[in-house]
């Protein structure tokens, strides 16, 4: 059941993160209780632009404790936005965050908690995942920086899956797939442990079953649950175990092109994931499950995204093909546990499959 391989046996290092999870329709209702669990007077709500009113909605339910609403979250956490939101939880002398949306919210909340070491609480309206993790992630001069702090993680999550029943169908495929990637890499990280597997396998089957059926019918509150509950799991796994060539791909092509975040990780999933099976059959097995038995995991998720009408390739999403190589120069400077080695020429191939959209290998450009 999990893709551990050890000399002698089954060794393993598990801490479970310390956070609160309070999941339900119409659990923001619980969100005061929340902010007195930890004592807070006086938060700040940050969410993007296109979920000022659900923030504001946020805000109003809080009342006075609500300081202000701060809209302007962006993909990828722009330094200088970083520094902004910093200066402003600072001018309303805000002893806490809480964080409306996705991603980019929670991003910009998680960059100020590692300024000001402020707690977090996040309210997900997608299925991005990142509410369960203390990684940050910051953009400057065209690079992306990622890194792990304690300080940043969430110190309580309220999933409420009616947040997520209005989150457009597009928008919910590529969250989702999103998610998916962070399961999928969790499986075959060097610290991967059983808890977080049999996590990871879950959270794959759970919402790779719930997407069709949100397609089918958005508004469906039990499906929305079941992706909610998905994203949950996948979200835990990345924030417990080591991101790999996956995301380091996804954060060259956000930083460096600016591309659309969770259309990036949809495009890419399945180029990775066909690269690194051969090397990862334990993370292989655990999808195939995942997937209803499916022989070649990735080729199921890049026939999936095609089902959903999810983008399929890097050049749809505004990448020029002059772009692959100082991407792939970029993705070979990091370090980091793949666990299949890679060089310059095979990120290259891999860039310019995903470019195509041509179908997923394990050795790719040929």
């Amino acid at each position: 059941m999990t893709n551990l391989n050890t000399e002698q046996g089954l060794e393993f290092s598990y801490q479970a993160l310390p956070m609160r999870v309070k999941f339900g329709v119409g659990s923001l209702q619980e969100l005061p209780a929340e902010l007195d669990a930890l004592g807070l007077k006086r938060v700040l709500v940050i969410c993007s632009p296109e979920q000022q009113a659900t923030g504001q909605m946020v805000a109003d339910a809080l009342g006075d404790r609500a300081a202000g609403i701060l809209p302007e979250a962006v993909m990828h956490v722009p330094e200088e936005a970083a520094l902004s939101a910093s200066q402003k939880a600072t001018e309303l002398g805000a002893d806490g965050c809480v964080t409306v949306g996705g991603g980019s919210a929670i991003g910009l909340g998680k960059a100020i908690a590692l300024k000001h070491s402020l707690p977090i609480i996040a309210v997900p309206t997608t299925y991005a995942g990142s509410e369960m993790t203390p990684v940050w992630g910051l953009t400057s001069n065209g690079r992306k920086q990622t890194g792990k702090d304690p300080r940043v993680l969430p110190t309580s999550v309220v999933y409420d899956p009616s947040l997520t029943a209005t989150l457009p169908v597009g928008m919910s495929v590529t969250s989702a797939i999103n998610a998916i990637a962070h399961a999928v890499e969790a499986l075959y990280a060097p610290d991967a442990t059983p808890i977080i597997s049999l996590m990871a396998e879950e959270g794959v089957k759970a919402l790779t079953q719930a997407l069709p059926l949100i397609v089918d019918d958005p508004s469906n509150l039990e499906n929305r649950a079941q992706a909610l509950y998905g994203s949950w799991l996948c979200g835990a796994t990345l924030g417990a175990t080591t991101m790999s060539l996956h995301h380091k791909l996804c954060h060259a092509l956000g930083g460096t092109l600016n591309l659309p975040h969770a259309q990036t990780h949809t495009v890419v999933l399945p180029y990775a994931l066909a690269f690194n099976q051969v090397a990862a059959p334990g993370a292989k097995a655990a999808l195939s499950r995942a997937l209803g038995g499916a022989d070649d995991p990735a080729l199921e998720l890049w026939n999936l995204a095609e089902r959903l009408g999810a983008p399929r390739s890097l050049s749809e999403l505004g990448m020029e093909e002059s772009d692959i190589q100082r991407i792939a120069e970029e993705v070979v400077g990091y370090s980091y546990g793949n666990p299949r080695a890679i060089d310059l020429e095979s990120i290259q191939g891999l860039l310019s499959d995903a470019w195509r959209g041509s179908q997923p290998q394990a050795n790719p450009g040929l």
